[in-house]
């Protein structure tokens, strides 16, 4: 699968959340089709809060890379752009929320899925979900803001 993620310019693919150049990271990867973005993520064995449940941090850290890949990509898709063949835009975060809805089993995929819900100039607003074996564990709403122009927007 080519991910938006893939498309980051190399100067900007080091996030720990979704940066493939960072070894040590995430690597959340976010396919765009038909007005949403879809990522698939397993926890490892250490990503957890206590024996058999994901680390809520984890959890939001992957809401937050996957609303900023989808903010991109809905941008894009309004420019006329296409997200997944085009260079990705990137977004940073400028409010984060998660509403955690239920424990998230460790050992299973995550499954995040993303829209975004207003389009402007400079912001996305974005609206997200995880879910585990087909039950919804959490909800996030993310505010994304094109890259300032201090940090090499």
């Amino acid at each position: 699968m080519t991910s938006l993620q893939d498309f980051y310019p190399d100067s900007y693919a080091h996030c720990h959340g979704c940066g493939r150049l960072n070894a040590h990271g995430l690597h959340v990867q976010s396919e765009w089709r038909d007005g949403e973005a879809t990522a698939h993520f397993s926890p490892a064995p250490y990503h957890l809060s206590m024996p058999g449940f994901v680390y809520g941090g984890l959890i939001a850290s992957l809401i937050d890379c996957h609303a900023m890949a989808t903010a991109a990509a809905a941008s894009m898709a309004a420019a006329g752009e296409v997200p997944g063949v085009d260079t990705t835009w990137r977004f940073v975060t400028a409010s984060l929320h998660v509403d955690y809805l239920r424990p998230t089993p460790i050992g299973v995929e995550l499954v995040l899925r993303a829209h975004a819900t207003e389009v402007g100039a400079r912001k996305v607003l974005v609206e997200a979900s995880v879910t585990a074996e087909g039950v919804e564990c959490a909800r996030g709403r993310v505010t994304a803001v094109r890259l300032p122009a201090h940090m090499g927007g």
